[in-house]
């Protein structure tokens, strides 16, 4: 008899030592639940704090992108008197490429569908030059070259350099 008053104090003893575990644990899981939460807030305070303006400036400079590929900006800034076409071209597309490297870094910090909005432009940006050269003659001036892209941007029905920057301001707005 001793022996199973011994296994039922036991018994006892492990039952209440095991509801006190327990207990302790579903009044401190509220706790913990809260300061954990709080932490992780106050991790995503901290990250949208740093990297909320390297977004930023990430839309601003392929804002200026943007702009600094439009034609009706890059003829007028590289243009030289006296420049033949093929120059025209050369330094357009060297100048195109140039700036997309320069803001390679960026696709980082933007959304997937303006980087890809971004490469298209550049990449149809030099197809439109590319194709104004076709047409023209060896010894055409840069003057005639930029007629022609002029022309061929013309029949575009929306403009793709302003539909990118719209894209653009509306990730802002969401971000």
């Amino acid at each position: 008899m001793d022996i199973g008053n011994f296994a039922l104090d036991v018994l006892k003893f492990t039952l209440s030592g095991l509801l006190v575990v327990l207990g302790a644990y579903f009044i401190y899981k509220g706790q913990f639940d809260s300061y954990y939460n709080f932490k992780e807030l106050e991790y995503k305070k901290m990250v949208v704090k740093d990297v909320l303006p390297l977004k930023l400036q990430a839309y601003e400079r392929l804002t200026l992108f943007i702009e600094r590929i439009n034609p009706s900006n890059l003829l007028v800034r590289l243009h030289l008197p006296g420049m033949t076409a093929k120059e025209m071209q050369n330094l357009i597309l060297t100048e195109v490429r140039a700036e997309y490297q320069h803001n390679l870094s960026q696709q980082l910090y933007v959304n997937n569908d303006s980087w890809n909005i971004i490469k298209r432009v550049k990449d149809d940006t030099i197809n439109v030059v590319n194709q104004a050269m076709t047409n023209l003659p060896e010894n055409a001036s840069a003057v005639e070259l930029s007629k022609v892209i002029f022309a061929r941007l013309s029949e575009i029905e929306e403009n793709p350099y302003e539909l990118a920057l719209l894209v653009m301001k509306n990730d802002i707005h969401q971000l």
